[in-house]
């Protein structure tokens, strides 16, 4: 690869750990909450990997934390081809003033989805090999939607930063976007899908397939996410037969371990985290700050990971973060064999590399009422 086009969408996750399952409309929240800008960091990490495989890769990119800081950081002197806030003159950038300074707060750093537009148009002028993005589901439409409209032959490959990855387009994590970014020599085919966060807030979620796009081959590029099949009830039962009425329960987002808490007579909250301990429930959908508020030693975290994907943690759960982790002494993680079998590993990407160490090795996973199987943290 001679050229590669990066843009980071610097808000990117940003609504995760505060329990806002998004950024999109929500940022004047999300930093109300005393949300921290994750992208920026995860942009860094993925140029890292690839400057230790590219060193002399020409990185075109747009001013400051649109990508410039990254790429510097990692070690490159990128050509900087966009300046956000010039995207348009009729445009209101949706979060604040003008971002195109020497010193920009990446949570506010006053940069709109066009400005994400007239990046990736400003590489293709460049005749790049490869769109690098940093973000989430959303960012993935607005990059695919130039790429189509040039004649979809450039590929693009996400570091995943968001909240939300419903996308098949994106590096399992930051480092192997940028390995993969660095050694590809194929592409095929991918789906960029997106969902509504406002009904996704509401517990709802509503897909819909907005592109399909040509990504780079290769085995750490994640699959989109998938309904596994098959009856949890047994699992659920099983679990709620278990139940420890000194312990505290985190239970994470999903349908399987929704099943769990309607067995424990809870009202699920089904994309949320929900904290109970001896039939009371302490908080629910609750933030990461509102989890270690409530949480009591000894405490439980009850997980499953997300179908077709494998992630435990990092993937629709920031709320459950590397400071909730570490005050729990156990985690269950939960899935049908179906699911399983369709995974065949587990994930994590905490944003804390020594967490995500401790993590990984093999971990038992309850099947059914009864049932286990060990599967490997990878």
């Amino acid at each position: 690869m001679d050229a590669l086009g990066v843009v980071v969408n610097p808000i990117a996750g940003m609504g995760g750990r505060v329990g806002l399952k998004g950024t999109d409309g929500n940022v004047a929240e999300a930093r109300r909450r005393g949300a921290e800008p994750r992208a920026p960091d995860r942009a860094r990490t993925a140029l890292s990997a690839l400057r230790r495989r590219q060193p002399d890769c020409t990185v075109y990119t747009a001013a400051t934390v649109m990508g410039e800081y990254a790429a510097r950081e990692a070690g490159y002197e990128p050509e900087v081809v966009y300046e956000p806030g010039a995207a348009s003159a009729d445009e209101e950038p949706a979060d604040g003033p003008d971002a195109a300074t020497d010193a920009v707060d990446p949570a506010d750093p006053g940069t709109s989805a066009e400005d994400t537009r007239a990046a990736v148009r400003a590489f293709l002028d460049h005749d790049v090999d490869l769109v690098l993005f940093v973000g989430g589901d959303g960012t993935a439409v607005d990059v695919a939607d130039v790429l189509e409209a040039d004649g979809g032959e450039t590929p693009m490959l996400g570091v995943p930063a968001g909240v939300k990855i419903y996308s098949s387009v994106f590096g399992v994590t930051p480092a192997d976007a940028g390995r993969i970014a660095a050694e590809f020599e194929r592409v095929e085919d991918r789906e960029v899908n997106d969902i509504d966060e406002a009904a996704y807030r509401e517990g709802e979620v509503r897909s819909e397939l907005k592109a399909i796009v040509p990504v780079p081959v290769a085995p750490d590029v994640q699959s989109g996410k998938q309904v596994a099949s098959g009856s949890v009830d047994s699992l659920a039962s099983g679990f709620a037969r278990e139940i420890d009425p000194d312990r505290t329960y985190v239970f994470g987002p999903g349908s399987t371990v929704g099943a769990i808490e309607s067995e424990l007579g809870i009202d699920p909250s089904p994309l949320g985290v929900d904290v109970w301990r001896e039939g009371e429930v302490l908080a629910r959908d609750a933030s990461e700050s509102e989890i270690l508020a409530v949480l009591a030693e000894p405490a439980t975290i009850v997980v499953s990971p997300i179908g077709g994907q494998g992630f435990i943690f990092g993937r629709g759960n920031h709320q459950i973060s590397p400071a909730v982790i570490d005050r729990a002494d156990e985690i269950e993680v939960v899935a049908s064999g179906d699911k399983l079998d369709g995974i065949g590993a587990l994930r994590v990407d905490t944003d804390d590399e020594g967490v995500d160490e401790e993590l990984r090795g093999w971990q038992q996973v309850r099947t059914g009422r009864f049932t286990t199987r060990l599967v490997k943290v990878v």
